[in-house]
């Protein structure tokens, strides 16, 4: 489908078209990637890397405006840098798309490197209510002021998070805002 929309003449139903075959391609590999997270046949690959700067690198990639605080924590971690790059990317772009300015990432290091989170924190209406209770679900967006979106996002965030040995924790902190924290496995 997109071959043939790269064949269409310049226009601006041809950009409705592309547009339309884009986010169809996405919803494809975003299923495509819950069914392999279903299925539990992902396989993380290991690397160490210093948090800081690949939280930075992943945040500037993400397209997203926002602060990093603590990009320069030099704490190395153990962890597959294509997930937690989803992961963080999946949780920057819902903070664009339904939070509100600014969007700060922190990273935070306590103790011997056992309490190493990550925290996309926005200042937007945050979560809903039936998020924080059951959890991201499929197709879900949560409220129809939200937007549009599959409801995929967040499903693939925690999904990927299990395979890397992570937890992701949703709140809603004070005053306003949505804040989700990722807390990695120790190194």
């Amino acid at each position: 489908m997109r071959r043939w929309a790269e064949l269409l003449p310049p226009g601006r139903p041809t950009e409705l078209v592309r547009d339309r075959v884009a986010a169809l391609r996405t919803l494809t590999e975003d299923l495509l990637e819950v069914a392999r997270l279903d299925a539990n046949r992902e396989e993380p690959q290991w690397e160490a890397h210093p948090l800081g700067p690949l939280v930075e690198s992943i945040t500037r990639r993400s397209g997203v405006a926002a602060e990093v605080v603590g990009g320069r924590t030099p704490t190395r971690v153990r962890t597959d840098v294509r997930r937690l790059e989803r992961i963080l990317a999946n949780l920057l772009a819902n903070a664009r798309r339904h939070g509100g300015d600014p969007v700060t990432v922190t990273v935070t290091v306590t103790g011997t490197g056992t309490g190493t989170t990550v925290t996309v924190r926005d200042r937007g209406p945050g979560f809903p209510e039936r998020l924080l209770r059951e959890g991201p679900q499929r197709f879900l967006t949560g409220a129809p002021e939200r937007g549009r979106g599959t409801g995929l996002g967040l499903t693939i965030a925690l999904g990927q998070a299990q395979v890397i040995g992570a937890r992701v924790t949703l709140t809603n902190p004070a005053p306003a805002g949505a804040s989700a924290t990722v807390t990695l496995p120790p190194a």
